[in-house]
């Protein structure tokens, strides 16, 4: 899963990438508006604990994919290039600046709700576009003969018109899972969940001003449309702990009032925002993270991990990650009744530790 991260001139977006996956984008050659590509890690105090009570020889958290792409804008977005670099992305982080900095120029003052509805106009105009020329196709493709799906798909495109033609991205739109498929070979940009991020000043009330921040700038309302969300980072605080130790980075938090980063925070509204949870599997040689979309069934969850086990699947042994803990080993946990067998149609829920069973 792969989410682009936009924005505005000086917003401090690509600062923000450089701290999430530490890929250096200033040795990258190319076109810029094609993006830069980097991986970021999952934090996961969950794995941590777990891998604390194994001592495993190999400890594997799982990851989000991030691409920077140059300033968005109007222009931008009739670049092909631009366009294809964020039609290819699954959400899109939108950073926001809320920073005061004479070093860095600005137009106007910090107005991080304006700057949403400007960066959404301009998806949704693009949108737009692309539905009126597919349209004025399915028109001369109706004339020569209807068919079912040809009819389906142009009523479906008129209520994409109409809904954008209100200034409302698609992501508002409810659609069912028919009509998703349909149009899914479109990439619409404002279909894409969103997530809102406010780059905030540098305080000595730094927690504070990051849980008020999203209220403070009036995004809670936007925050709390379908398929998006909104969270906040100071970028200069977070490239100050980039360049720390785990136990320097701690001190460093408390200070501020802070027990973690807003890189944590960020990653896990990312990961989200797509619809993933993460299961675990444990044991002495390896400890390891794995993604599935919400609401899956074991049997798929197993074909994370490798699709023999989909395929061959037959029960799912399974305990919540806290429950395990509290037995402190897995012989504890099926004496007390907690080690619960699964069949192929049981939901994974977040933070479950599975061993698969299979006739592979």
């Amino acid at each position: 899963m792969k989410s682009g991260i936009i924005g505005l001139p000086q917003v401090g977006k690509t600062s923000l990438f450089q701290i999430l996956t530490k890929v250096d984008v200033s040795a990258s050659s190319g076109n810029p508006r094609e993006g830069h590509l980097g991986i970021a890690k999952v934090p996961d105090s969950r794995l941590d604990q777990l891998a604390a009570l194994y001592n495993p020889k190999k400890l594997v958290h799982t990851s989000v994919e991030y691409a920077d792409v140059a300033a968005i804008g109007k222009e931008a977005l009739n670049d092909s290039a631009y366009a294809n670099a964020l039609r290819g992305v699954d959400a899109l982080v939108h950073v926001l600046r809320a920073f005061d900095d004479p070093a860095i120029p600005h137009v106007g003052e910090n107005d991080p709700l304006r700057d949403i509805k400007n960066v959404d106009f301009d998806l949704v105009v693009n949108d737009l576009g692309q539905v009126e020329k597919r349209l004025e196709r399915l028109q001369k493709d109706l004339k020569r003969g209807k068919t079912p799906e040809l009819e389906k798909e142009n009523d479906l495109l008129l209520r994409c018109k109409a809904h954008l033609e209100s200034e409302r991205p698609l992501r508002e739109m409810e659609i069912n899972a028919d009509d998703k498929k349909r149009i899914r070979g479109f990439m619409f940009l404002s279909q894409k969940p969103i997530l809102y991020v406010v780059n905030v000043n540098e305080s000595s009330q730094l927690g504070k001003d990051l849980e008020e921040a999203v209220a403070k700038y009036g995004l809670t309302e936007v925050a709390s449309r379908p398929n998006a969300g909104a969270t906040s980072i100071c970028g200069k605080v977070e490239a100050e702990l980039a360049s720390m130790s785990d136990a320097d980075a701690a001190d460093f938090l408390s200070s501020y009032g802070l027990t973690e980063s807003g890189l944590t925070r960020l990653i896990r509204k990312t990961y989200e925002l797509l619809g993933l949870i993460s299961f675990f599997t444990v044991g002495e040689d390896e400890c390891r993270a794995w993604t599935t979309e919400r609401n899956s069934r074991a049997q798929n969850a197993a074909g994370a991990i490798h699709s023999d086990l989909e395929k061959h699947f037959i029960r799912a042994e399974t305990i919540h990650w806290d429950k395990l803990l509290e037995a402190g080993s897995e012989a504890n946990a099926k004496t007390k009744g907690w080690l619960r067998l699964e069949g192929k149609e049981y939901i994974v829920q977040d933070g479950d530790v599975m061993h698969i069973r299979h006739s592979g």
